[in-house]
C-alpha cells in the first residue's frame, strides 16, 4: 500500500463513492440493488469470486513463505504489505476456510502475493 497517492486516501472519504475503503477486499466488488415491494432499495455487496488456484501459474504471482512459531496472517501482512489489514491477500492466495489455518503449524509452507496482487483479488496493491 506505500504507494497510493494522498488524494486517492481523500476519495474514500466522500460519502456514497463507494462502501469499501481501497485497502478492502471488497472494493472492487459490484454493489447490486435490491428493491423491496414497498420500492424501498437495499444495497448490497455481491458475491467476490476468485479464480481456482489450479488456474493460476505456479511461481508467477505468489512467492513462498515458511511459518514460524507464534506467526499470525495479520502479522505476516505487516511484514510484506506494510498493513495487517491486507491479511486477506495472503488468505485469497492460499487453499484454506479460515485463514487462522494459514499459520496454525510451524513448518508449513503458504503462498505470499507478490507486487500487482492476487488474480480475483485487488489488482491495484503494491507491495
Amino acid at each position: 500500500m506505500a504507494d497510493i497517492e494522498p488524494y486517492e486516501s481523500a476519495l474514500d472519504a466522500i460519502p456514497g463513492a463507494h462502501p469499501y475503503p481501497r485497502t478492502s477486499r471488497y472494493h472492487d466488488t459490484e454493489i447490486g440493488i435490491h428493491r423491496r415491494p414497498d420500492g424501498t432499495e437495499v444495497r448490497y455487496t455481491k458475491r467476490r469470486l476468485l479464480p481456482p488456484l489450479d488456474q493460476i501459474p505456479d511461481g508467477d504471482v505468489t512467492q513462498p513463505h515458511t511459518v514460524g512459531a507464534g506467526e499470525r496472517p495479520d502479522l505476516l501482512a505487516q511484514r510484506y504489505f506494510g498493513d495487517p489489514g491486507q491479511w486477506w491477500q495472503i488468505a485469497d492466495a492460499n487453499p484454506v476456510l479460515d485463514p487462522r489455518e494459514l499459520t496454525d503449524e510451524a513448518g508449513r509452507v503458504i503462498d505470499i502475493p507478490l507486487a500487482g496482487g492476487f488474480p480475483g483479488g485487488r489488482g491495484d496493491r503494491r507491495v
